[in-house]
Parts: structure tokens; C-alpha cells; sequence
């Protein structure tokens, strides 16, 4: 992002205000119809992306060029035709009725520019894919076999992606994006404006400081509590890992190490509630769920997520010999009290939507309970700079995920109108056969492929629906189940080496090698993978059970991830040998995944191995002093 300053930054920042205003009116009074809105988001979102963004190494860094002047321009006047001529577009038959020159080239011209926006703000890798849907689009009744479609002339591509109600760039996609996405982007940039950082970073201290490998579960909680107000995995390495990565360095953790610890902490953000990841509310517009729904049946699968986080970096910790943090480093309580009163917009927001409000309705109450708590201690009063901060910071947020989630919209256009999305299912139901867990499996590396590089929100919706629809046809897991799963695996994609955006981020801080860093990143976030398939096995870690159920089957899955984690970092209270690293990660994976044998059995398995590595003496090590912190 450009650094700009003088009446351009001014004119930008009440720009990016201005939206984001209006989107937090709409909260309250009311939105507009949905392809009315839909226009006026990206009307709104996409301009400002050429100013705030360089085109490459060449561009100016201060100031946008004049060519960037140009585009932002440009990019507002497609979006302006549709909001201004919406019955056309309601009484427009696809395929049927031709379009006007003027559509035609103002259709083309929106796609260029979504893709440079793309390109610029968020992935190559995604601009690229988005592209190469397109290019089938035109190419598609040349190839042969399942990939075959009839002839589709340039002006029906513009068709779908530009002009056909509800889909492609005005579809439901980006009305998501206009409505519950852009409030709690608002709600989560109030937050971090008020500085309820602080209290994040005090309260990870006081909880974890005190214990063996301190600044790495710092890190961890941290990490946690910061990631579902940012939204972004990145955004959490960047804030967090400041810190938190050189202070690992210091207590010894290598560079690399260090990195992957804060990418994998990160990265946990977007699946913890109770706001999560903007793909979770995209996730309760396409399965028509209730948000708050979604919120509790994530929970037990978020904690998952950080047990085995923090087991994989406490017992790293113990092998490396690495103590707790200094005294005077640590919170106090009194410390944590002072922030505490933040906690209560979490609170109003929770309430409101366990009373079954809107998601919109909720967020708007809790970001004025926000500014309202805000005073109620001097150091965080939010005057009216603050308030325009926070604005301006929700409103650069929503411009990002507005051309993500457009860039998504015409991708699902293009493989839904072309067929190209049952050929995709149909690979994958062929090679999968009668599986089940083989169909999970080529779904899960289908997410993992198709986030490298891609942000979660549009890696979920694509992988969502070419695997979803698949797994569902076999029964035994709930859509809720089916899609964290989905959700889950899209997460883990930014930890995940070749390209995993959270690990390039931790790497470039730590000043390590990237490749290096994922491949910690992907150890540590092992916890993830094995919870994420866990979801359409056991349906009780979303709650869908009784309490005895969801009781035992937590116990077989959390027993599992903490004897993974013993596994590959080989350590429990003593170095493990070799031979046993083996068949002990064999074990936790049965204990987390035979869901043929029942799961308070496993359960007791798992803990009583893991009580076992403890407390007794291993052949071929040095007996220690077991040291649980």
C-alpha cells in the first residue's frame, strides 16, 4: 500500500470514510435493493484500490500516477450504468436479449479492472485464476471430453459477468459483501482503533507469560484473540508478530520456528468466534443458517485449533529448554482490568445474536457499545479523530474484500453457466468413488490447491461449491459440519507452503526463509487439519448431539491432536525416540479419526498414552523430572 500524504491522503481517507459511513447507515436504515447495493458497493470499493496501490515496482509509492487517476475513473462508471439502470437489468433475458455497445465495453472494461484490482491489492495467483475461467469461457467448444461447452460469443461472456441478475460482479456474492460482511469489518475496526489490543496483548501475557516458552503462548493467545477482529491472517502477522516474533527470537526459538508459531496463531483468527473470518458470514448467507448458529457450532473446533497449537509450541519449548518470560515483562491483573471494560461490546454483540437479531442489527449496537465503553476510561476515550480513523480503516478493509468476493463472483459465473462446475465434481466424485474419506481428502486438497496464494473468503466460496454439494450426497454430516470443514481447510491454506500469504508475512518479519517458515507454520497448525476433517465425522464438535456425546467426542479428538503434536516434535516430558514418533502420530490419528470405535474409548486411550509418555522413563534417554506448565 501506497504511503501518501497532503490533500490526496485527505481526499482518499474521507472517501474511504464516506463509504464506510454509509455502509453503517444502511445498518439502521435500511438497504437499498439488493442490485441497487450491490452496484453502489463497488461503485464505491473498486476506485480507491488504484489509488491506494502501486501498479508494480515502477509506480510511485507517495502518490498515485495519473494513469492511476484514470482507472480509479474508469472504475466507476460501470458500476454507476447498473445503479442507474436497474429495471434494465431485471427485465434482461440472458442469452436472449443482446447487449448495447456501450454495455459491452463498459462490461469489458469492469473486468479488466476487477482483475487489476485483484492483481494489485490482493494475488496474483487469484487474478490469474480468475482469468483462466474466462479464457475457458471462450475456449470451451474447442476442448474435448467432459470439458466440452457450445460456443459461447464474446458479448454472452459479458453477459454473465457483467450484466445477468444475481450473478457475477453484482450477484449475491458482493450483496453479501455489502451488507453483513462490511458491518462487522466496521465493528472489528472500531475495536482495534479503541486499542483493545492492549488488552489482547495483557491478557496473553497474564495467561501465558508465567509458563515455559512464554512468548510463543503468547503468542498463541494473542494471536487468537486479535485474529477475529482483524480478518485477516496477514493483518494479524503484521500486528502481532512485531512483537511477538523478534521476543521469540530473543528466548531462543530459531527465526524460522518463530515465524511459523505466529503464521499458525494467525492464521486460528479466522475460525475463532464470535466474529470470525468474513468467510463465515458469507458461509451463513449460502446455507441459510443463522450466523449465531455458525458462531456456536465453530467453537469447540476453534479451541481444537489452539490446543494443538499451543501443545506443539509447549512441548517444542520443553525440548529447547526455553523459560518463561522475565517477571517484569508479564501483565498484572491490574494491567488486564484496565482494558477489561472492552470486553463488554463482545458481550452486547453475543447477546444480541443469541436473542436471534440480525447479524446487521447486532453489529451496529456493539460498535456503538464500543465507542460508548470507550469513555468509560480516560486513556481510551475515542474523540472524533479516532472515530474517523476507525472509518477510514473499515472502509480500506471493504475495498479489499469487495474485489475479492467480485473476483469470486465471476469465477462461480463462469464454471456454474459453463457446466465447468459439475466437470470439476464429477473428477472428484469419479476418483473418489463410494469413499467417503477419500472424497474428503481430494476436497480438502482441492482447498489447500485452491488457496495457495488465494484469500480465504474467495478460496472458501469456489472450493464450497465444487466439494460441498459432493460430500453432502452422502449424508451423516450437517451443511454447518460440511462447510467448517470447507472453511477450515481454505484457513489453513495461508499456512500452508508452496504459497501461504500468513507464512511469507511471519518469514519477511522474522527474516527467515518462507519455504521454511510454512513448513513450521504447517506442523504447528496441524491441530486444524485433523479438526477440520473431524467435523464430518463426528457430529457432536458442532454441537449436534447431546452433552455426553459432544463430551466424549472432544476428548477423542483433542486426545488425538495432543499426542500428533508429542509425535512430530518428538518430546513429551523427555526427548521420544524415533521408534515411537511413528506409531504414536498412527495412534493420534486414530484416536482423533477411527470414528468406527466409540469415542470415549479412544478418549481414554489417547489420555492414558499421553499420562503414560509423562510419567514413565523412555529407553535410550536420560530419565527427567516430568514438567507440566
Amino acid at each position: 500500500m501506497r504511503t501518501i500524504s497532503g490533500p490526496v491522503k485527505y481526499g482518499i481517507s474521507a472517501w474511504l470514510a464516506a463509504m464506510a459511513m454509509l455502509h453503517f447507515y444502511f445498518t439502521i436504515g435500511g438497504y437499498p435493493e439488493p442490485l441497487k447495493l450491490a452496484s453502489l458497493h463497488l461503485m464505491l470499493a473498486v476506485p480507491p484500490i488504484f489509488l491506494l496501490y502501486p501498479a508494480g515496482k515502477g509506480s510511485p509509492e507517495d502518490r498515485p500516477s495519473i494513469l492511476d487517476w484514470c482507472l480509479a475513473v474508469l472504475a466507476f462508471l460501470p458500476s454507476l450504468y447498473i445503479y442507474l439502470n436497474t429495471d434494465r437489468v431485471y427485465d434482461h433475458s440472458p442469452y436472449i436479449d443482446p447487449l448495447t455497445t456501450t454495455e459491452v465495453v463498459l462490461g469489458t472494461l469492469m473486468v479488466l479492472l476487477v482483475l487489476e484490482a485483484v492483481r494489485r491489492s490482493l494475488s496474483v495467483v487469484l487474478s490469474l485464476l480468475v482469468s483462466l475461467v474466462i479464457l475457458y469461457m471462450f475456449i470451451c467448444d474447442l476442448l474435448p471430453g467432459i470439458w466440452y461447452y457450445r460456443d459461447l460469443p464474446y458479448t454472452q461472456v459479458i453477459d454473465i459477468l457483467y450484466l445477468m441478475n444475481g450473478s457475477g460482479l453484482y450477484g449475491t456474492l458482493t450483496g453479501i459483501s455489502a451488507t453483513i460482511v462490511a458491518t462487522f469489518l466496521i465493528f472489528g475496526a472500531f475495536l482495534q482503533t479503541s486499542g483493545m489490543g492492549n488488552l489482547f496483548m495483557n491478557l496473553g501475557t497474564f495467561v501465558a507469560g508465567r509458563y515455559t516458552g512464554g512468548p510463543a503462548k503468547v503468542v498463541v493467545v494473542e494471536s487468537g484473540l486479535f485474529g477475529m477482529t482483524s480478518g485477516s491472517s496477514v493483518a494479524n502477522v503484521v500486528v502481532t508478530g512485531a512483537v511477538t516474533i523478534p521476543e521469540m527470537k530473543r528466548m531462543g526459538f530459531s527465526p524460522a520456528m518463530a515465524g511459523g508459531i505466529e503464521a499458525a496463531a494467525s492464521v486460528g483468527g479466522l475460525i475463532m468466534p464470535p466474529i470470525m473470518g468474513a468467510a463465515a458470514f458469507v458461509m451463513a448467507e449460502m446455507i441459510s443458517v443463522p450466523y449465531v448458529d455458525i458462531v456456536a457450532a465453530a467453537a469447540i473446533g476453534a479451541a481444537l485449533y489452539y490446543l494443538g497449537v499451543f501443545c506443539s509450541v509447549h512441548f517444542m519449548a520443553k525440548k529447547l529448554g526455553i523459560k518463561a518470560l522475565p517477571k517484569e515483562e508479564i501483565a498484572t491483573f491490574r494491567d488486564v482490568l484496565k482494558d477489561i471494560h472492552f470486553a463488554i461490546p463482545l458481550i452486547v454483540l453475543m447477546v444480541l445474536m443469541s436473542q436471534r437479531y440480525s447479524p446487521y442489527f447486532s453489529a451496529f449496537w456493539a460498535t456503538i457499545a464500543v465507542f460508548i465503553c470507550s469513555w468509560l476510561r480516560k486513556h481510551s476515550r475515542m474523540g472524533w479523530r479516532k472515530v474517523l480513523d476507525a472509518f477510514v480503516d473499515a472502509g480500506a478493509t471493504i475495498c479489499i474484500i469487495a474485489v475479492a468476493v467480485a473476483a469470486a463472483g465471476m469465477i462461480t459465473a463462469g464454471l456454474t453457466n459453463t457446466g465447468l462446475l459439475l466437470a470439476f465434481t464429477g473428477i472428484i466424485k469419479l476418483l473418489a468413488g463410494n469413499s467417503l474419506l477419500l472424497l474428503v481428502l481430494l476436497v480438502a486438497v482441492s482447498c489447500l490447491f485452491l488457496g495457495m496464494g488465494v484469500p480465504t473468503t474467495p478460496a472458501y466460496i469456489i472450493t464450497a461449491a465444487i466439494g460441498a454439494p459432493l460430500i453432502a450426497e452422502h449424508g451423516g454430516a450437517s451443511l454447518i459440519a460440511i462447510h467448517l470443514f470447507v472453511l477450515y481447510f481454505a484457513v489453513m491454506a495461508d499456512a500452508t507452503p508452496p504459497v501461504a500469504a500468513a507464512s511469507y508475512a511471519a518469514a519477511a518479519i522474522a527474516k527467515a526463509n518462507p519455504l521454511a517458515t510454512g513448513a513450521w507454520a504447517f506442523r504447528m497448525a496441524a491441530g486444524g487439519f485433523i479438526t477440520g476433517i473431524a467435523f464430518i465425522y463426528e457430529p457432536a464438535l458442532t454441537l449436534d448431539g447431546t452433552l455426553y456425546e459432544i463430551i466424549t467426542a472432544t476428548m477423542a479428538v483433542s486426545a488425538g491432536i495432543i499426542l500428533i503434536s508429542m509425535a512430530y516434535v518428538g518430546y513429551s516430558s523427555r526427548p521420544l525416540p524415533m521408534w515411537l514418533r511413528v506409531p504414536l502420530f498412527a495412534i493420534g490419528v486414530a484416536c482423533a479419526l477411527w470414528h468406527t470405535t466409540p469415542e470415549i474409548l479412544r478418549g481414554i486411550v489417547g489420555y492414558s498414552i499421553f499420562i503414560a509418555l509423562l510419567l514413565l522413563p523412555m529407553p535410550g534417554t536420560k530419565e527427567t523430572r516430568p514438567a507440566i506448565n
